[in-house]
């Protein structure tokens, strides 16, 4: 019969996973104005092991309280800069070394399961209702969609933020796995 694991089994658990992770991953976020959306984001960040997050435009700051009810205080784990665009980020993220890869509704994006997310890579996501700006879109060096299967056209941003990064380190999981057999 399955149990809980206690702190120090969980903490197993979770060293076995970061041992079996390469590669960089990071977040851009443009226009994100929700602060409980930010601090869902910053949680899974933290979870995931974010390497950076750069926050632009009306971005909520991890520091205002309403994030902080969400983030449950995982941003103390992050590292974060701020930037006037998105545009000014994109070029902070790959001066760093990241490709970066838009999570966005478009005609030509890719379908995330099929996205170029291998190596060190920063995941682009934008305001709730309009999306990541054009000029930040732009800047990109691709463009993903979440396939989806229901009625409903689109996700929550935090949602959309935790599914492609569990992608993205899935991919390494799997990369490492193939690489060792």
């Amino acid at each position: 019969m399955s149990r809980q694991l206690d702190s120090t089994g969980l903490k197993r658990l979770h060293r076995s996973w970061r041992r079996r992770t390469d590669g960089r991953v990071a977040l851009l976020l443009d226009n994100v104005q929700s602060p409980f959306n930010v601090g869902a984001i910053l949680r899974t960040a933290a979870a995931f092991t974010v390497d950076h997050l750069w926050l632009a435009g009306a971005t909520a700051s991890p520091t205002d309280v309403k994030t902080g009810k969400t983030a449950l205080g995982s941003q103390r784990f992050l590292d974060w800069s701020w930037f006037e665009t998105g545009a000014e980020a994109v070029v902070a993220a790959r001066a760093d070394g990241y490709r970066l890869v838009a999570i966005e509704l478009t005609d030509d994006a890719t379908p995330l399961p099929e996205a170029g997310l291998d190596g060190d890579v920063c995941l682009v996501v934008g305001h709730e209702d309009r999306g990541i700006p054009a000029a930040t879109l732009a800047a990109c060096d691709e463009v993903a969609h979440i396939p989806q299967l229901g009625r409903i056209g689109s996700l929550n941003v935090a949602t959309a933020a935790a599914i492609a990064l569990y992608e993205a380190r899935r991919r390494a999981w799997v990369a490492a796995d193939r690489t060792e057999t």
